[in-house]
């Protein structure tokens, strides 16, 4: 159970440090969306390319297993189900 919840822990995190670093990559490069933009415009910015990132990153996945390294671990979680 254990191990489970640390997959997902690392599944979650690489999108976003990919975010993070396509964020910072994209401001080295001198793409920068201008002072008089607010941070919650930017940080939108920012979150909707660790979400796309990872749909694409899931759907990838989903047709070559082995990609799943894209989400820092090649294989999902399982969970078991859970009593009612």
């Amino acid at each position: 159970m254990l191990h489970d919840y640390l997959i997902s822990l690392v599944r979650t995190a690489v999108p976003v440090a990919v975010g993070a670093l396509l964020a910072w990559l994209a401001s080295e490069a001198g793409i920068v969306l201008g002072t008089e933009s607010s941070t919650a415009f930017t940080s939108g910015v920012v979150a909707l390319t660790v979400a796309v990132y990872y749909a694409l990153a899931r759907a990838l996945e989903t047709r070559w297993p082995w990609l799943g390294v894209l989400l820092g671990r090649p294989t999902a979680p399982t969970y078991a189900d859970s009593p009612r």
